[in-house]
């Protein structure tokens, strides 16, 4: 039985090599029923949340981790975040139907950006490439090889129920095996979406790598969750200034501030606002 909402650490011992399984499936929804997103919108983004989830497991850090993808295709954008807390949303914009099931028909040409915000000492990191590959796993990869210099495979999948992946990485090291890590890549390159979708984590192991001698960690329990409050919009009104916020005011008799992210509607009213500027 797999766990629901989870993130499980795997590695192979005595390499250094080392594996993440996601599993998405109450957080999955939660984020996508904030919308209507037809499914072939709806899938890559819970890709994109199994993905975010995944990279900012092989980070130690206070913060979040933010996938982006930019194009001009049938979806223009679409966003995933995980923090350190496991705790993920996401949003996809698109503009047209999707006809097709490559990268090139879901997002026509683009680039991925992810971001790296850190709390503890309020650095940020930023690394960008083209949207090239024939799926969005792919294309991460490709930031991988090109970023960061490390071999490393993804498998992504999604559904209408969960969204799933695997993460397998070469660690740098003085003497790095890498006749282990073609092996390995070998064996996880028969997984199918079927399996991921279906199988435990355990299960998986078994069926791929049932001759290596692998340490498999405690899930990890992961949620939606979003960090948008009625205390944060309240700030950024006040930074509009009380001039600025009368002016809507006067022209819209309110102001309304949505969260993309949750779809949470926030509403002030002149006494709500004036309230805000005594306090």
């Amino acid at each position: 039985m797999k766990d629901a909402d989870a993130l499980q650490r795997f590695l192979f011992e005595n390499s250094n090599v080392r594996g993440t399984f996601i599993h998405l499936q109450a957080s999955y929804k939660s984020a996508k029923d904030r919308y209507d997103y037809p499914e072939p919108v709806a899938q890559p983004l819970g890709q994109a949340l199994a993905a975010s989830t995944l990279l900012s497991s092989t980070i130690k850090f206070k913060g979040s981790l933010i996938l982006q993808v930019q194009s001009n295709g049938p979806i223009n954008m679409l966003v995933a975040q995980c923090d350190d807390q496991r705790h993920i949303r996401g949003l996809a914009r698109w503009q047209q139907a999707i006809k097709g099931e490559s990268l090139t028909d879901i997002f026509g040409e683009g680039r991925i950006t992810i971001t790296i915000n850190s709390e503890q000492n309020k650095d940020r990191y930023q690394g960008v490439v083209e949207l090239e590959g024939a799926s969005l796993s792919e294309a991460i990869e490709r930031y991988f090889q090109q970023s960061e210099q490390l071999n490393t495979r993804l498998w992504l999948f999604a559904d209408q129920q969960q969204a799933v992946g695997l993460l397998l990485q070469q660690l740098p090291g003085e003497a790095p095996d890498d006749h282990f890590w073609q092996h390995i890549e070998t064996l996880g390159e028969t997984l199918t979406s079927g399996e991921l979708l279906q199988l435990s984590s355990t299960e998986i192991l078994q069926r791929l790598f049932h001759e290596e001698d692998i340490r498999l960690f405690e899930p990890e329990p992961v949620s939606f969750h979003c960090g948008c409050s009625s205390e944060k919009i309240s700030a950024m009104i006040r930074a509009l200034g009380y001039d600025e916020a009368q002016s809507i005011l006067k022209e819209q008799g309110k102001i309304e501030v949505g969260c993309e992210f949750c779809n949470q509607q926030y509403t002030f009213d002149a006494v709500d606002t004036d309230v805000l500027f005594a306090s």
